[in-house]
């Protein structure tokens, strides 16, 4: 089974439930779903940060599994985590690749390997 998770929850829902359980399952192939896709809104952006340790080891795993890592673009703006203007934002300061944008690029960017479920925590 395909998953997506959308990190959407107010506070620091990544670090936690992603750097305490989902991430150690992932990183020893014990999930049990194969996962496509990360959304973060939010301060749960910041996982994403160059230097954060979570968000370090999950771009090792995301780019070990071609999963995508993407960040709402306002969120992302508003963070420093972004340049630019919504709709045309591009990634600063980040983990290698993250990219940042809305529903629609988020559903184009996923097309191409659907999740059967989306997550959102």
């Amino acid at each position: 089974m395909k998953i997506a998770y959308v990190f959407a929850t107010s506070g620091h829902t990544a670090s936690y439930k992603l750097g305490k359980m989902i991430l150690p399952q992932l990183e020893e192939d014990r999930h049990g779903a194969d996962v496509v896709g990360m959304f973060f809104f939010d301060d749960n952006t910041y996982v994403l940060r160059i230097g954060d340790p979570v968000g370090e080891r999950l771009a090792l795993v995301a780019k070990e599994r071609d999963m995508l890592l993407m960040m709402c673009d306002q969120c992302a703006l508003e963070r420093g985590l972004a340049e630019g203007e919504v709709g045309t934002a591009t990634v600063t300061g980040t983990v290698g690749g993250v990219t940042v944008g809305c529903f629609p690029d988020l559903y184009a960017a996923l097309a191409g390997n659907p999740p059967d479920q989306v997550i959102t925590l």
